[in-house]
């Protein structure tokens, strides 16, 4: 059993930090990647304030599925460059929405969602899918969850594909 938790007082930095400790630790030696992704989703939500959505969508035949995540029940399938998840995937860069009802073509799987990130998953040159985190606090994500979640992703891209 696993018994990983933030600290309470810490900040985005020691958070990120103790998250990608957390995921490196769960996944090492793991090469069922749904089961992987299944649990850094689990401690992403643990260790991440103001979500009310944390998953994967993963590269099927040429579009986004749905994923192992944590919220509410979200949208099956994204076609590539529709929406956050599909822009990500499309251009193999991170999307920071302060306000993702001025995204265009925004794909609302939650009305409560106001803000949203999400990172592409690249092993090597292969697209793996999207990290995709969802919070209903407006302009909730930063820079410093830019760099915390892109080097969770490089740290563990290998193991999620």
């Amino acid at each position: 059993m696993y018994d990983f938790a933030p600290a309470d007082s810490a900040d985005k930095a020691t958070l990120h930090a103790d998250l990608i400790a957390a995921a490196d630790a769960i996944t090492a030696g793991e090469a069922d990647a749904v089961a992987n992704m299944a649990n850094v989703a689990a401690l992403i939500w643990q260790f991440l304030p103001d979500l009310n959505w944390a998953g994967f969508y993963r590269m099927v035949d040429g579009e986004l599925v749905l994923g192992p995540f944590q919220g509410k029940a979200a949208c099956i399938r994204i076609p590539l460059g529709r929406g956050v998840c599909g822009t990500a995937a499309a251009t193999r860069a991170t999307q920071l929405v302060a306000d993702v009802h001025v995204f265009p073509g925004h794909i609302a799987c939650d009305a409560a969602s106001a803000s949203e990130i999400v990172v592409p998953v690249v092993d090597g040159e292969r697209l793996i899918g999207v990290l995709d985190l969802d919070s209903p606090v407006a302009a909730r994500f930063d820079e410093a969850d830019r760099e915390g979640l892109e080097a969770l992703v490089a740290r563990i891209a290998g193991r999620l594909g």
